[in-house]
Formats: C-alpha cells, structure tokens, sequence
C-alpha cells in the first residue's frame, strides 16, 4: 500500500535528517490518518486510490504555494518546494498520456461528454488527469 511506503520512507528520511523530504511526507500522513478517520464513520478502509487523490491534492497545493514563492522572490523557497513535489510524485501510479486516452475514447460506442467523463472516472480514478480527457473529448468530437 502507498501509505506503508510513505511511513518507511519518512523512517529514512529520519535516519538521513532530512528534513526536507520529513515536512513533507508528514503532510501525506497526517492528511492520510483524517482521510483514514472519515472512512471509518462509514466502516471503510482507506485504499491505494484514496491515497493517490490525497498525493494530487497535495501537489496541486504545493504547486500553487511554490508560485506564491516566486512571485514573492523567494527562490530558494520555491526549490524547496519543488523537490517536494517530487518527492510525492514518486508515489503516483503513471498517468495516460494522450494517445491512450484518444485510443479508450475510441473504443467506447457512446462518446457523449457526460459518458466518457463518467467512464474515465470510474475506471481510471487516480491515473488519468480528468482535464486531459476533456480536452482530448473535445478534439475527438
């Protein structure tokens, strides 16, 4: 599980004082056990896809706090940011490029917009960026 992976890596990260890595890998965690805790109410186990929307989510937010940096001039902050980010990324399944995205699209018979959305994020939840598929929709239409 990715989340397994996450706590050894924070162990090493420990080990080699790194605090870098340590900020953010204690970010992952900590969002991983709220995300943990609201499962339970539902008697839910928290899942590889679960933990794959909290990476992006973080990334996404670190990308934004990495432009607040360089638009205050803190470019050193901003780097830090980055290896941050990637990081995170490490633990991401690979993403579908576009090629195979227009190659899914093909293959489904109804390709209104509202299906192929509904398809994608059904079965390709947390390896495909939603955004992408609209776009390659659209030029497919």
């Amino acid at each position: 599980m990715i989340l397994d992976e996450i706590k050894k890596a924070n162990m090493q990260a420990l080990k080699n004082k790194d605090q870098n890595a340590r900020a953010v890998y204690s970010v992952v965690m900590t969002k991983a056990m709220l995300e943990t805790v609201k499962k339970r109410e539902n008697n839910e186990d928290l899942t590889d896809a679960d933990m794959t929307r909290i990476l992006q989510k973080t990334i996404k937010e670190l990308t934004d706090e990495a432009e607040s940096y360089r638009t205050a001039k803190n470019e050193e902050q901003a780097l830090k940011i980055e290896k941050q980010k990637e990081i995170i990324s490490m633990y991401l399944p690979k993403m579908l490029s576009e090629k195979e995205i227009f190659d899914i699209i093909s293959k489904q018979e109804d390709k209104s917009i509202p299906s192929i959305m509904k398809f994608f994020k059904q079965n390709y939840s947390g390896k495909v960026d939603m955004s992408l598929v609209s776009k390659v929709l659209k030029e497919f239409n």
